[in-house]
């Protein structure tokens, strides 16, 4: 089968022949049709995080495709079904974080000691054919294509767990901060469940859409959001932690600021003059939050309301494509079809 393989950190990828995986107890093989690139794909491949472990090095956590085996002990797969792979595969199941018998996938798993990561501690996505947990995956729902699904699986996943993590009430306003991969995601996911939303972006070229993916309003700072009327919910889903301290400007008392991305060379900070304390806000972490939550999000992509911005590169243009991530050149996810 054909695998995008990077040979070491900082070299680009490249589509080399390498062999079938079997699936093992309680995984299922997938024919990958279309995988997203994720900016982590990036930052692991340039020599931000470790390098993974294993070789040949395939990376990637947003696959999409179809069920062509099973390995023992799976009962629900089957092969025929269309499936998305995501980044936590599964747990240790021995370290102490395991034993507070938490769920298995999702922020559990970050949580773990040993955890089994798609592209991290073991093979990722970008290749024709992927053995995985079965547990890790999620059905499709019909009329949701494999190129819609792939971003889902982690950028859609992540925005839409950040709202939920918010638990904005039916009052309340929600500014995403940065409209990307995830922000374009995540003012479509505010506006679907009919919140005030605000963009936050410092882009000029990104004020008409996020107005056309359901923004009411948009700034460019966490100072012009004040002077809007701030916000209950601001949703980081930018790169910027520079970005993010300045947005608490504009955050409401009792409001809640989610941290929903990685910011590799920044750090988020509170300075003593804040009011944090005094207005009873919230600083919140959230990630992959539990399958359900990706579920509900692919429910919404098969409702229409909510639509992935995707630029589709086949299999022998990967290197291409992951360029284009790196530079933010695709509006707003590269998706690789194999």
């Amino acid at each position: 089968m054909k695998a995008a393989v990077v040979a070491e950190p900082g070299a680009a990828w490249e589509l080399r022949d390498v062999p079938v995986p079997e699936p093992g107890p309680g995984q299922v093989l997938i024919r990958v049709r279309a995988s997203g690139i994720c900016h982590n794909d990036v930052w692991l491949t340039d020599g931000h995080f470790p390098f993974p472990p294993f070789e040949p090095v395939v990376v990637g956590h947003e696959a999409a495709g179809d069920v062509v085996a099973v390995g023992p002990g799976v009962t629900h797969r089957r092969p025929g079904d269309r499936v998305g792979a995501t980044w936590v595969q599964g747990t240790c199941g021995r370290c102490d974080y395991c034993a507070l018998n938490l769920p298995l996938t999702g922020q559990s798993g970050m949580n773990c000691a040993a955890p089994v990561m798609s592209g991290l501690t073991v093979p990722g996505h970008h290749a024709e054919y992927i053995a995985v947990l079965a547990d890790s995956t999620v059905l499709l729902p019909d009329g949701v294509s494999y190129e819609q699904a792939a971003p889902m699986l982690c950028a859609g996943y992540t925005s839409w767990s950040a709202l939920r993590a918010a638990d904005p009430k039916p009052h309340e306003r929600v500014a995403v901060l940065g409209i990307g991969g995830l922000g374009h995601l995540a003012v479509q996911f505010s506006h679907a469940c009919g919140f005030d939303t605000v963009a936050i972006t410092r882009s000029p070229d990104k004020h008409d859409l996020a107005r056309r993916l359901g923004a009411s309003t948009v700034v460019s700072d966490g100072a012009e959001l004040a002077a809007a009327g701030g916000a209950d919910v601001v949703l980081v889903t930018g790169t910027s932690y520079e970005a993010a301290t300045d947005a608490l400007q504009g955050l409401r008392p009792n409001g809640r600021l989610v941290l929903a991305t990685i910011d590799p060379e920044g750090s988020f900070s509170i300075g003593p003059s804040s009011p944090v304390w005094a207005q009873r806000q919230q600083i919140i972490g959230a990630t992959h939050n539990g399958l359900e939550h990706l579920t509900e999000a692919l429910r919404m992509v098969a409702e229409g309301k909510v639509n992935p911005m995707i630029e589709v590169f086949p299999k022998e243009r990967i290197a291409e494509a992951v360029a284009s991530a790196a530079k933010s050149e695709v509006r707003f996810r590269a998706v690789v079809a194999y």
